[in-house]
């Protein structure tokens, strides 16, 4: 009987040390890869010279990886981010994703993120409540900062950006986040929540992510409905509070009515446009223009659901496609890097993007401004003092 129980012990032990020690690491390197690898790319001198390079949309927090360790898997790390040159990136808080998602239906009943915050022994508040585990991911990128030395900081205000911007002009090192939620089903039905949120840095908020919530209709929801009674309040709320409304995954009917009841620029931090690749995931051309005339901004994403294509080219042609309908200076980069997708290349293969675009017709101002020039100014114009 000892024995039995001796062997039944030690088989958790190694149940336990593959799923934690194992599994997580597991689904990093499976599922967020790479069409192309481009370690040690050679920068255009163009690309050398861009005072700000920056994305709007990151999922990295997501993983638990060493923030602060160069890694040959997954899309982002410090290192990596130095090593691009990378100005700024929106790290966006990715807290509940139903099993089996796709583009077209998903419904709320299933929780993958459950158990992979407890496969990465993340605080077990975090396994039940998905306002403590986008808390959690919060408090990490805050973490990442204080440990950085100074290399890394977190901007929540138009004052902590311009002085960024300022130590960079004499310090090409260093690199900056701003927190972004995917998804308000985080506030668990409780708009009291934002404030607290706010309080932790977040500055932009996607009201939807794949499925319908308390909020809104999701593009790939089973409904696909519009705000909610509750979601127009949490629009008033974001509005009165200076907070970013995403519409990335937002249903075409949500869409409609935060237009109709907001006043603000609005933004799409990672999408692709109907006109270059049309499916449900991407905007329509009335949107995209709807957007644009209120000077939002469209983050143009790094993967194939997004541009028909797995290059910087078909990037560019949907940037292309984006600029010619709302003007160069309402598009920018939003990759979803680390969400669980495989995209063009990792962050250090944003130089890719120079030759793309200069073959897509945009001069060297313009790429400047597509790069990152263009979330600068608007964060400039949009966030709090």
């Amino acid at each position: 009987m000892k024995k039995f129980l001796l062997a039944v012990v030690l088989l958790l032990l190694a149940g336990a040390v593959v799923f934690f020690g194992v599994v997580p690491g597991y689904f990093d390197r499976s599922m967020n890869t790479v069409s192309i690898r481009t370690a040690d790319l050679p920068a255009d001198e163009l690309y050398r010279q861009l005072p700000f390079v920056a994305d709007l949309h990151c999922d990295m927090l997501l993983w638990n990886r060493n923030f602060f360790g160069l890694h040959r898997y997954g899309h982002v790390d410090l290192p990596r981010l130095q090593q691009s040159g990378t100005a700024f990136l929106a790290f966006t808080i990715v807290s509940k994703v139903p099993r089996a998602i796709n583009i077209e239906r998903n419904d709320d009943k299933t929780d993958q993120i459950a158990l992979l915050s407890a496969a990465q022994a993340r605080p077990p508040g975090t396994w039940f409540s998905i306002r403590d585990r986008a808390l959690h991911q919060c408090a990490q990128l805050h973490a990442f900062a204080e440990r950085s030395d100074g290399q890394f900081r977190v901007i929540t205000s138009r004052h902590e950006l311009q002085a960024f911007i300022h130590d960079r002009e004499s310090n090409r090192q260093l690199t900056s986040g701003m927190l972004g939620l995917e998804g308000a089903h985080c506030l668990e039905g409780d708009i009291s929540n934002l404030q607290q949120f706010f309080d932790a840095g977040v500055r932009y908020i996607g009201i939807t992510h794949f499925f319908d919530n308390e909020w809104a209709g999701s593009a790939h929801g089973v409904n696909k409905g519009g705000l909610t009674e509750a979601g127009r309040e949490l629009i008033r709320a974001m509005e009165g509070m200076g907070m970013i409304i995403d519409l990335a995954h937002a249903s075409e009917e949500t869409i409609d009515e935060v237009l109709a009841m907001t006043t603000r620029p609005l933004i799409v931090s990672h999408t692709g446009v109907k006109g270059a690749c049309d499916n449900q995931r991407n905007l329509s051309d009335r949107h995209l223009e709807a957007i644009g005339k209120r000077n939002g901004l469209i983050g143009i994403g790094l993967w194939e659901t997004a541009v028909c294509g797995t290059d910087a080219d078909a990037t560019a042609r949907s940037i292309r496609y984006a600029a010619d309908k709302i003007g160069v200076d309402k598009v920018a980069l939003g990759s979803d890097f680390d969400g669980a997708i495989k995209t063009h290349f990792d962050v250090t293969g944003l130089p890719l993007m120079i030759p793309a675009l200069r073959r897509a017709g945009f001069t060297d101002e313009e790429i400047a401004q597509i790069m990152g020039g263009n979330i600068r100014d608007f964060l400039m114009r949009n966030l709090p003092e």
